[in-house]
């Protein structure tokens, strides 16, 4: 057996297609921004801000975002190149060899377990604040994994399970939904930035580097999780109209958006509330609710359960 036997890129393309080609660049920017944005600015952000780099930490984010354009831009090429199913396991199988491809492809997959694991914590720890707004209490035993004294966390479950479904239904219908949760993602964004840059005091962003470089790219590496996500386009090359056009402008311009996004959201929260204040995981209710915005706090908090 050749362990660095590689794939033909002809052979890949001439076989058989079994998936519909119904995304478009406008489909595959949504997929890029929806697969990005989530608990890293709803969480990593104000952690982030507090513990590594304080109002600098715009600059960890476009280090971050420095780093994963260069990572984008060589998955565009790829992409656009050899527009299959398969993602990063195909790319590696076709340049590198069989081995190569399989340890890149494992590694895949146990980053994409991990950071499911990760976003259904956080999530659970929205939608149990959100029912505690309305009285209703989940017992521990149910919302919490062994580790934190609890059984199960089944709310976590419970949302793997329905987003499993929903992808069960074919790329038409999980399409739709993703771009609904995209609008809403956004939404919630624009509302905390227009909302909150009224209450900016520049004397919250004195001193502006508190840890110096250190403390940069340390939250340098904090965010960098907040920006995965982009290589979701790529793995959908066998379903877009136009690959070699489309695939590129989705991984590109989904990047650049998530990055102003980002950026902007740093600059609005560490004006409104004090760095140091800032380590908790809803800190974009919290920095609403500091102002006394508490029904645009509570809008973010239902917002952030998408």
């Amino acid at each position: 057996m050749n362990l660095l036997q590689k794939k033909s890129i002809t052979h890949l393309l001439s076989q058989k297609k079994t998936l519909q080609k119904t995304l478009g660049a406008y489909d595959l920017i949504l997929l890029g921004i929806g697969a990005i944005v989530g608990i890293g600015i709803l969480v990593l952000t104000g952690v982030a801000a507090a513990n590594d780099a304080g109002p600098s930490i715009i600059f960890s984010f476009m280090l971050a975002a420095l780093v994963c354009g260069f990572i984008a831009l060589c998955y565009a090429e790829i992409a656009s190149t050899l527009p299959v199913s398969g993602g990063v396991y195909t790319y590696a199988y076709v340049t590198i060899g069989e081995v190569v491809a399989h340890l890149i492809g494992w590694t895949q997959l146990l980053i994409y377990v991990l950071s499911v694991a990760l976003v259904a914590n956080g999530w659970s720890a929205y939608f149990r604040s959100l029912l505690e707004g309305f009285h209703l209490h989940i017992p521990k035993m149910l919302s919490a994994v062994p580790q934190q004294g609890g059984m199960v966390n089944l709310p976590a479950v419970c949302i793997i399970l329905l987003m499993t479904w929903v992808l069960s239904k074919g790329v038409q219908e999980s399409k739709k939904v993703n771009n609904a949760m995209v609008a809403i993602k956004l939404s919630i964004i624009l509302l905390f930035i227009i909302v909150g840059i009224f209450y900016v005091r520049p004397e919250n962003w004195d001193p502006f580097m508190p840890f110096g470089w250190k403390g940069v790219l340390a939250g340098t590496a904090t965010v960098f999780f907040a920006f995965l996500g982009f290589d979701a386009v790529a793995t959908a090359a066998e379903e877009v109209k136009k690959p070699q056009r489309d695939l590129p402008i989705g991984i590109i311009v989904s990047l650049i958006v998530c990055t102003l996004l980002y950026v902007i959201v740093c600059l609005v929260l560490t004006g409104m509330v004090p760095y140091h204040l800032l380590n908790v995981s809803d800190a974009m209710a919290f920095a609403l609710h500091a102002v006394g915005q508490n029904f645009a706090a509570g809008v973010i908090s239902v917002g952030a359960i998408v």
